[in-house]
């Protein structure tokens, strides 16, 4: 077999493959018993009938053209080996010659992986951020906890709406003096300052009394969802038909006790400060990891092909819809309801998914440097884990991943994490 290679635009390889006569006769033989086996010949059974009558009944281009498809993937693959390409995209082929007893001759366009040229990614200095657990953070944390134990109450006859109540109310919204689909509802449960609502609208309730109607002049934003609404004058009739508010528990002890499994506050204070100190400080570790990644990624040089980035963004949209469906929504209800589209969401996508290549092109070539390889025992653990996350077993993992036929994927997910692991150990004391 002979293979040039030759280098075009685009960052594309065009590799010309010749595969000698005696392979392509080869392959004509299984060619023909393949289709023999497929066609009813009258006179014959399948299998049965002669290579001549075979190549009458269907064509001798069609036998050649099978012939094709079983020595083509073979020598495509010994040609990437040869020129040691590794490629991103799906070969594009061009047939050059494909005839009985001649050489065959046909090219395979393709994008090869870059190559990466490593910069400094052992030794980097990265600094960790010093954790502080402020007051006012504990005090928060208190605060969600009298939250959830507070107690609603209806509020005292005659009272006004202030930020913070709970009302229900009705309204009917108008725009150019027409009510509006969508816009009307009836005890409708809303919290005065949860900006659930359009902007400037719960404001204007606020000193409204039970019974009260209230007029509500509001603007739809631009970017609304509904673009029938986008960004036009409205009016809300509005009446008020209960107010209610939380009653908090005191702060003390009492407290404590029915909150938690502490006896007075100052110890509840004293575990949420540990806790949240324990989180700050992996949040800290977490960011020293990530900037480390970050350094050693900016520090290499390569010129990443449009359609790697072309491909990750796809796949996240791919992972996009998966999330949503297991949330109940198909991705064009998605994009109608936020008022976008496909060619929007690939564009917000397209940054990340450039870092990302660059990550995973930095992660590979370190691995390559350093010899870093994926040990059974590495695989082990990742299914241990994944199986934890999912409450499944071990096995039960493993049984799907070799099912779907993606241990491959795997092994690649487990050589970027300890590869990332390496460049993490390696940062400058």
């Amino acid at each position: 077999m002979k293979v040039t290679a030759e280098k075009i635009d685009n960052q594309q390889v065009v590799l010309e493959i010749e595969v000698e006569a005696a392979e392509v006769e080869k392959a004509t033989e299984k060619a023909y018993k393949r289709i023999a086996n497929k066609v009813n010949i009258p006179g014959f059974r399948k299998g049965k009938a002669p290579k001549k009558i075979v190549e009458q009944h269907v064509g001798k281009q069609a036998i050649l053209d099978e012939a094709f498809d079983i020595v083509a993937p073979k020598a495509f693959n010994d040609a990437l080996d040869e020129q040691k390409i590794d490629p991103v995209t799906r070969p594009q082929i061009e047939v050059v010659t494909l005839e009985e007893g001649k050489n065959l001759v046909f090219k395979a366009t393709v994008t090869p992986k870059p190559e990466v040229a490593l910069g400094e990614y052992k030794g980097l200095k990265v600094e960790k951020e010093a954790v502080e657990v402020k007051d006012e953070e504990v005090d928060k944390q208190i605060e969600q906890m009298r939250d959830r134990q507070g107690k609603m109450v209806d509020a005292p006859e005659g009272a006004e709406v202030k930020s913070g109540d709970f009302t229900t109310l009705d309204f009917k919204g108008f725009v150019d003096g027409e009510a509006f689909d969508g816009g009307e509802g009836k005890d409708y449960p809303l919290q005065i300052g949860s900006n659930s609502f359009i902007p400037g609208f719960e404001d204007q309730l606020i000193g409204a009394k039970i019974g009260e109607q209230r007029d509500v002049n509001v603007k739809f934003p631009e970017e609304y969802h509904s673009k029938e609404l986008a960004g036009k004058d409205a009016k809300f009739e509005c009446t008020i038909r209960s107010i209610k508010s939380k009653e908090l528990p005191a702060l003390d002890d009492e407290f404590a006790k029915k909150a938690s499994t502490f006896q007075t506050l100052d110890e509840l204070k004293a575990d949420i400060r540990e806790k949240l100190t324990k989180n700050a400080e992996q949040k800290a570790e977490n960011d020293r990891k990530s900037a480390a990644i970050q350094q050693a990624t900016d520090n290499i040089t390569v010129d990443i092909p449009a359609v790697m980035i072309d491909n990750r963004v796809t796949a996240m949209i791919q992972e996009m819809a998966m999330r949503l469906e297991q949330q109940g929504m198909k991705l064009e209800q998605y994009l109608q309801y936020a008022g976008t589209d496909i060619a929007k969401i690939r564009e917000d996508y397209r940054e990340t998914a450039e870092k990302n290549v660059k990550t995973d092109l930095m992660l590979e070539a370190v691995a390559k440097a350093e010899e870093i390889k994926v040990e059974a025992a590495d695989l082990d653990a990742e299914i241990g884990a994944m199986a934890a996350a999912y409450g499944a077993t071990p096995a039960q993992v493993q049984k799907i991943i070799k099912e779907q036929g993606r241990i491959g994927d795997l092994a690649a997910t487990v050589l970027r994490k300890k590869t990332a692991q390496f460049v993490v150990d390696n940062i400058a004391e």
